[in-house]
């Protein structure tokens, strides 16, 4: 059964439904960020993937050289924009910025094939605002949001890009002969990892249809071949095989499994359907021990350790009707205290995070960005309320990147 068809069809059915009592809105949200969960690693919301390779040296994503970007993008203030959803403009809390957001719909093929196509809006660092730009299957924001790798429409692509946010301009390709479908920068913006594919792992095949309900669908097929880590500066890098496990592809249907880098940077990690939900790799692609630092990592919450590595942001962890998420001790995997947030994305600094909230209504899918703090209960308003229906147009999810 497909994964991601199933996981839409669910939220339709929850999103149709009444309003939740407050006994049991805490119960309703843990399941939905469980669903998503599974989603993502379905298909593929927390990175996106396009092999357009940007590259314009390590001084520019390290920050090196004159920087002429306005001050709410280089500096650390918070920048809000409650009245807009999506943004129009920056938004951005301490370290952590929303580099850009995307859309996304399945569009149907005349073979009767379905692909999961994104539309993106990137941050411009001259200016401050998102533009849009439809070039590109998948994108990924370096550190200092000045970057973008990017991989065009056709999955998996020939090459990445570095992309210049400023000009809209590719400024270097990379080769993949091996065929790009996903990719992410390291923490310090020096390298880039590319998860190659055999088949576009946002593509579901008639040819593998399956029952779903009361109709048939095209089904995803998992086909990752492996990784390679290319310096961005000289856009060199290795090819390694690293094919899907067996035992996940049967179980999961996981189509997309990117790679990505641990905190420090000195890993990769694969994200698995079962516990314990992440895989480590050196970059060579030799399986390794789950690192000490992120032994208490939640492994499918996007904010994961905090920058100083003292917190691991957790799940989901309200009880009747409050809304909150766990914060625990990294080295312990202690609970801390719980902060007033859904969903945690992306910490801002030691103690503060961006996460998705709630409105007053109870509605869990009528979310806005939210900035929270660890032992406060203060909420700060990011950005306007997405569309509380999960297929629509007004539905955007956020990519960030640290400034």
């Amino acid at each position: 059964m497909n994964v991601e068809e199933l996981v839409r069809d669910s939220l339709k059915e929850m999103a149709g439904q009444a309003q939740p009592a407050a006994a049991n809105l805490a119960d309703r949200v843990l399941v939905l960020r469980r669903t998503r969960r599974t989603r993502r690693i379905a298909v593929a919301a927390a990175g996106t993937a396009a092999v357009v390779a940007v590259a314009v040296g390590v001084t520019q994503l390290t920050g090196g050289g004159r920087d002429v970007r306005p001050a709410q993008v280089t500096d650390g203030r918070v920048v809000a924009h409650p009245d807009q959803s999506p943004p129009r403009e920056l938004i951005g809390a301490g370290d952590a910025v929303v580099a850009g957001y995307s859309t996304q719909k399945q569009v149907k093929q005349p073979n009767k094939d379905k692909i999961l196509t994104r539309t993106y809006r990137l941050l411009d660092p001259g200016t401050g605002r998102y533009e849009k730009d439809g070039r590109w299957a998948l994108a990924t924001v370096a550190p200092g949001a000045r970057t973008a790798a990017v991989l065009e429409r056709e999955l998996p692509a020939a090459r990445v890009g570095l992309l210049d946010l400023a000009s809209g301009k590719v400024e270097r390709w990379i080769p993949v002969p091996q065929g790009a479908g996903g990719a992410k920068f390291s923490p310090d913006g020096s390298k880039l990892v590319v998860t190659t594919y055999g088949k576009n792992p946002d593509r579901a095949f008639w040819s593998k249809r399956i029952p779903v309900n009361d109709t048939i669908e095209p089904q995803q097929v998992p086909s990752r071949t492996g990784f390679s880590v290319f310096d961005v500066a000289s856009g060199t890098g290795k090819w390694h095989s690293l094919p899907v496990g067996k035992d996940d592809d049967a179980f999961s249907l996981n189509a997309r499994t990117d790679l990505e880098f641990s905190h420090d940077g000195k890993y990769l990690w694969e994200p698995l359907s079962m516990d314990p939900g992440r895989k480590y790799h050196t970059l060579d692609g030799a399986d390794v021990p789950t690192p000490a630092n992120e032994a208490h990592v939640h492994p499918w919450v996007e904010a994961g350790l905090s920058p100083d590595g003292k917190y691991a942001a957790g799940d989901f962890a309200g009880r009747g009707d409050e809304i909150a998420s766990a914060v625990h001790d990294a080295r312990s995997g202690r609970l801390v205290t719980k902060v007033p947030g859904q969903q945690l994305l992306a910490w801002a600094d030691g103690r503060r995070l961006i996460a998705w909230g709630i409105g007053g209504d109870g509605n869990e899918f009528h979310q806005r960005l939210v900035l929270v703090t660890v032992g406060s209960k203060k909420v700060r308003p990011l950005s306007g309320f997405r569309s509380p229906k999960d297929d629509s147009g007004g539905r955007w999810e956020p990519l960030f990147t640290t400034r």
